[in-house]
This record gives structure tokens, C-alpha cells and sequence, in this order.
């Protein structure tokens, strides 16, 4: 009964592939790989408060824009988002995968057009407050986290001469 539940859960509103085909107009770059060296790690540790999953992320850059597919968990699963990022902000936002039994408010349009322009601050925090969601605190709180870390990649690879 459990796993029936778990199951029912799982809203797939855009599958990774045909979020690349949109932001790319259907041209969909190489991926490449940024690796999470141990000083990365630390950096990705303060912005999600966790260590880590992967030791590479793989992520694509086109025309100026760079997208990044990521997973971080809200209260108990992982929320599976995608973000484009040109010239250091935030272009684009979507929920690909959402896992929890709530808080999936955060798909909607509304709520995601906050983030369009957001920027990273040197203290790795957002640039501006994104409005939250009576009882989808968990679930914002890991977006924000995802928005954090998307501009802190993006910036790196820009840096580091990855592209």
C-alpha cells in the first residue's frame, strides 16, 4: 500500500530531453561535465546543506545559455528541476520530475517566473526573496537551493573556461 501511494506521487511534467529540445530550439548541445572537485564540494555543501550526490555534473551550454538538469529533495524525495542560465541570472525555470505527496504548487508558472533575472550573490544566496507557498516551505526551500546552485555551476564554468 505504500508503494502504491509513493507511486502516485510521481508527476513527470516534462521529461529532461524535451527540456533541452525547448530551451535549444531543438538543437540540443553536447553535454559536458563540470567535476566537484573537494573546494567545489565544500561550496556545494553550503548552498544545500548536504554533501554532494555526484561527483560530476553534466549540464549545456549553447548561444550564451547554459542548462542544468538537477535533483535536490524537499521533505522526502527528490524534485527534479531544470534551469537555464545566461549571462549569470536565470532565464528559465521548470519542474521536470516532482516526487512528494506536496507542495507541487511549485511547478505552476506563477510561482517560477520569480526567478527569472535572479542573480548569485558573493555570499551564495539569491539576489532577491522568492516568495513562498503556504505548505510547500520544504519544497521551495529546495528549489531555492537548486537556484543557488545552477548560478554557483554556471559561474564556475565560466570561470574555470569549461565552455
Amino acid at each position: 500500500m505504500m508503494l502504491a501511494s509513493y507511486a502516485q506521487a510521481i508527476e513527470e511534467y516534462l521529461k529532461p530531453e524535451q527540456f533541452l529540445t525547448e530551451v535549444f530550439a531543438g538543437n540540443i548541445p553536447k553535454p559536458q561535465v563540470l567535476w566537484v572537485t573537494k573546494d567545489v564540494a565544500k561550496q556545494v555543501e553550503r548552498i544545500l546543506g548536504h554533501a554532494p550526490a555526484q561527483l560530476r555534473q553534466r549540464y549545456w551550454y549553447a548561444n550564451g545559455k547554459s542548462a542544468w538538469i538537477l535533483d535536490e529533495v524537499g521533505k522526502e524525495d527528490p524534485i527534479t528541476a531544470g534551469f537555464v542560465v545566461t549571462e549569470g541570472k536565470i532565464s528559465q525555470v521548470r519542474v521536470l520530475i516532482y516526487r512528494e505527496s506536496r507542495g507541487w504548487e511549485v511547478r505552476y508558472p506563477a510561482f517560477l517566473k520569480q526567478y527569472q533575472g535572479v542573480e548569485l550573490q558573493a555570499n551564495q544566496n539569491l539576489n532577491r526573496n522568492i516568495d513562498g507557498i503556504s505548505g510547500a516551505t520544504l519544497s521551495v526551500n529546495a528549489m531555492n537551493r537548486m537556484a543557488r546552485l545552477a548560478l554557483y555551476f554556471d559561474g564556475l564554468s565560466r570561470t574555470e573556461g569549461l565552455r
